[in-house]
C-alpha cells in the first residue's frame, strides 16, 4: 500500500484509459448531490429567498419559521429513500449503467420544478422529488466504483464519492457567495439553474463506459463480463491476471448463488455483514453531520459574528481538504485508522463547541468565533473519517450476490437517521423549543464517542483485499480483529481450477475450489 504520490504514479500501471474515464464519469455524477446540499443550505440564508418563501417576524424582517425550515431539510428524505429503493432495484435487474441513465433524465425533470418554484408547497415538493435522484445515485455510485477498480486503489476511488460531493459543494458555495450580493430572486435562481448541468453530461456519456463485470457474472453473462473486464484492464494487466480475476469472482458467486432474498441478509455470515454496514450508516448520520451541513450557514448567520457565506466557502474548502487527506491514507493506513482519527477530531471539536456554548446564555464575540471555528474543525474530522470511509465499507463488506440488497438496507438506515436528525436539529437549536444552540455539541459529541467504540470492536480492516477475498474471510468465520493479519492469495492449480487460500502464521489452508468454466 502506498501514499498519494505513489498512488498517482501507479495510475498508468493500474488504470487504462477506459477505466480512468469510467471512474471519472461515475464520480462526476456526484457533483449534483453537492450542488443540491450546498445550494439549499446557503440560499435559505439569503434575504431574497427568505422574502420569497418566508414571512415577517416580530421585528418586521422576513425569515423562515422553524417548522418550514425543518420540513424543507427533512421531508426530502422521503424522496431519498424511494429513490434509493428504485435505484437499487434498477441496478440489480438492469445494471449499473441503466440506473445512472434513468436517474440523470429524472434529475433534469426535477431541476425544472425546482427552478420554477415560487411558494413553500412547490419548493418542498421540488426538493422531495429531487432527492429521489440523490437516492438513486447513492444506490449505484459506490457499488459501481468498488466493482470495477483494482483492489490496490478501491479505497481511494470509492472516496471520490465524498470528494465530488464536497467539490460540488465548494463550487456551489462560491457561486452562492457571488449571487448573494445580487438583488431579487436571481440570487437564488442562478444556483438552482446549475442543477441541469451534470445530469445532462452523465446521460449523454454513460453508455460509452463498460458495465460492471461482477454484475454481468451475476446475471450469467460470462462472455460479456470478460469483454467488459478486458476493456477495464487491458494494457494494465496480463491475460492471465484478467482470467484469474474473472474465475475468482465466479468461484465466490457460485458458492453463494443460493443467497438471493432479503431474508438471506440475516442468515449465516451475511448477518454479521448486514449489521456492520447498517451500524456504520447509523453512526455516520448521528454525529453532527446534519447540523454542520444542513444548518451551518443559517446558524452562523444567527450568531451575528462572521459572514455566513464566506464561512460556507471556507468550510467547503476544509471539507475538501479532509477528503483529499483521507484519500491519501485510506489505502495505506486502512479504514479503521481513518475512522479513529476522524472520530477523535469530531469528539474534541463537538465537546469544545458545546463547552463554549454552555459558558454563557449570550456568549461574547470571541466565543462565537470559537464556535464557528469548531464547526470547521468538525468538518475536517468528518470529511477525513466517517464521511468517505462509510461508503467504502458499505460497498465492500456485503457478499457479491446480495451486495445491492445489503447496500439498499444499510442506506435506508442512513436515510432514516438523516431524517430524524435533520428534522430535530432546528428544534434543538432554536427558542422557544430546546434552545440549546452550540450546546448540541454535547449530544453529537456523545454519539461520536459511541461511534468510535463501535468502530474499534466491530469494523473489519479490508484494505488491500479483493471483494472476493473479503467474501472468503466472512465465509470462513475469521474474527473481525484478525482481518488485517490474514493474508489471502488466488492461485490456479494444475488441473485449471481456481483456489483462494489464506496464509496466517505460515500455515496455508485451502479455502475454496471452483472448476473454471471452459
Amino acid at each position: 500500500m502506498t501514499g498519494t504520490k505513489e498512488q498517482l504514479a501507479a495510475i498508468p500501471r493500474l488504470f487504462n484509459r477506459t477505466l480512468l474515464l469510467s471512474v471519472g464519469l461515475i464520480a462526476v455524477s456526484q457533483f449534483n448531490f453537492g450542488f443540491d446540499q450546498t445550494a439549499y443550505s446557503t440560499t435559505q440564508a439569503m434575504d431574497a429567498f427568505q422574502q420569497q418563501f418566508g414571512s415577517k417576524n416580530a421585528k418586521g424582517k422576513y425569515s423562515l419559521d422553524t417548522n418550514f425550515l425543518a420540513l424543507l431539510n427533512s421531508l426530502p428524505y422521503i424522496g431519498f429513500v424511494i429513490g434509493l429503493l428504485i435505484g437499487s432495484e434498477i441496478s440489480s435487474r438492469w445494471g449499473r449503467r441503466m440506473v445512472m441513465f434513468v436517474m440523470s433524465i429524472y434529475a433534469l425533470c426535477t431541476a425544472a420544478i425546482t427552478f420554477s418554484s415560487r411558494n413553500q408547497a412547490q419548493i418542498l415538493a421540488a426538493r422531495i422529488l429531487n432527492y429521489g435522484y440523490v437516492g438513486m445515485e447513492l444506490a449505484v455510485v459506490p457499488v459501481f466504483q468498488a466493482e470495477i477498480v483494482p483492489k490496490q486503489v478501491r479505497g481511494l476511488v470509492v472516496e471520490t464519492y465524498q470528494l465530488m460531493l464536497f467539490f460540488g459543494g465548494l463550487i456551489m458555495s462560491l457561486i452562492c457567495f457571488g449571487t448573494s450580493k445580487l438583488d431579487g430572486n436571481k440570487s437564488w435562481l442562478i444556483p438552482f439553474g446549475l442543477f441541469f448541468v451534470i445530469p445532462a453530461i452523465v446521460a449523454a456519456c454513460i453508455w460509452f463506459i463498460p458495465e460492471s463485470p461482477r454484475w454481468l457474472l451475476l446475471k450469467g453473462r460470462d462472455a460479456d463480463a470478460e469483454i467488459a473486464l478486458r476493456k477495464l484492464r487491458s494494457s494494465a494487466y496480463t491475460d492471465e491476471d484478467i482470467k484469474l480475476e474473472l474465475d475468482a469472482t465466479r468461484a465466490i458467486i457460485n458458492e453463494e448463488k443460493e443467497m438471493t432474498t432479503f431474508w438471506d441478509l440475516w442468515k449465516g455470515s451475511n448477518l454479521k455483514r448486514t449489521l456492520i454496514t447498517c451500524f456504520v450508516n447509523f453512526f455516520l448520520q448521528l454525529t453532527g453531520n446534519t447540523f454542520a451541513n444542513k444548518y451551518g450557514t443559517i446558524y452562523i448567520k444567527s450568531l451575528g459574528s462572521l459572514d455566513p457565506f464566506v464561512m460556507t466557502v471556507v468550510n467547503q474548502l476544509v471539507n475538501l481538504m479532509g477528503v483529499v487527506f483521507s484519500m491519501s491514507l485510506v489505502d495505506k493506513m486502512g479504514r479503521r485508522q481513518m475512522l479513529f482519527m476522524g472520530g477523535a477530531i469530531q469528539i474534541a471539536s463537538l465537546f469544545t463547541m458545546g463547552g463554549l456554548g454552555a459558558s454563557s446564555s449570550n456568549p461574547p464575540q470571541s466565543y462565537k468565533v470559537g464556535i464557528i471555528a469548531m464547526l470547521s474543525i468538525f468538518g475536517f474530522g468528518f470529511a477525513s473519517g466517517w464521511a468517505p470511509v462509510s461508503h467504502i465499507l458499505t460497498a465492500e463488506i456485503p457478499s457479491t450476490p446480495v451486495r445491492d440488497m445489503t447496500y439498499r438496507t444499510a442506506s435506508a438506515v442512513n436515510i432514516v437517521i438523516q431524517f430524524v436528525t435533520t428534522y430535530a436539529t432546528p428544534y434543538l437549536l432554536d427558542k422557544p423549543y430546546a434552545g440549546l444552540g452550540a450546546k448540541v455539541g454535547f449530544i453529537y459529541g456523545g454519539a461520536a464517542v459511541l461511534a468510535t467504540i463501535f468502530a474499534y470492536f466491530c469494523v473489519p480492516e479490508c484494505k488491500g483485499k479483493t471483494l472476493e477475498e473479503i467474501d472468503r474471510l466472512f465465509l470462513d468465520g475469521v474474527p473481525i480483529r484478525q482481518f488485517k493479519k490474514t493474508k489471502l492469495t488466488v492461485e490456479r492449480v494444475d488441473d485449471g481450477d481456481v483456489e483462494i487460500v489464506k496464509e496466517r502464521n505460515n500455515a496455508r489452508v485451502e479455502m475454496v475450489e471452483a472448476e473454471r468454466e471452459s
